[in-house]
This record gives C-alpha cells, structure tokens and sequence, in this order.
C-alpha cells in the first residue's frame, strides 16, 4: 500500500484524486496542504523539469545484458 494518496476537498466531502484499495475500517491522517505555497510549485517545476531531462528521446535504450531481473508483467 501507498504512504500518501492525494486528494481535494470539494466543498462537502474529502475526495480522491484517484482510485485507491482501501480496507474496511482503514485508518487514515489527513494533513491540510496550504493553498498558496510558492516554494512547493517552484520545486515541483524545476523536478518535473530534471526528470524530464533524465529520460530525453532518442536516447539509447539498457542493453538487455544489463537486466538482472525481469519484469514478470
């Protein structure tokens, strides 16, 4: 199971940004996020940013001498 899952407040209920297993009687935190934090949508910029840089098209792909496990899926 994840540690964190996103989620909004719409006015009268906590929803979930996505679908997520839960168990009956799950127990949960929810911790409010400010709603203007410019450092977070600064960070969140420049990471999106470098991730995007660490994966560039054309790249070359792993040999697959390099694969010590296999992906089952």
């Amino acid at each position: 199971m994840r540690d964190s899952i996103l989620a909004h407040f719409e006015g009268e209920r906590i929803l979930l940004d996505e679908p997520v297993k839960l168990e009956p009687n799950a127990r949960l935190i929810i911790k409010v996020l400010p709603k203007d934090d410019a450092k977070r949508e600064q960070w969140l910029t420049l990471s999106k940013s470098r991730f995007a840089d660490a994966f560039v098209n054309g790249e070359d792909d792993y040999p697959l001498e390099l694969i010590k496990e296999t992906n089952p899926e």
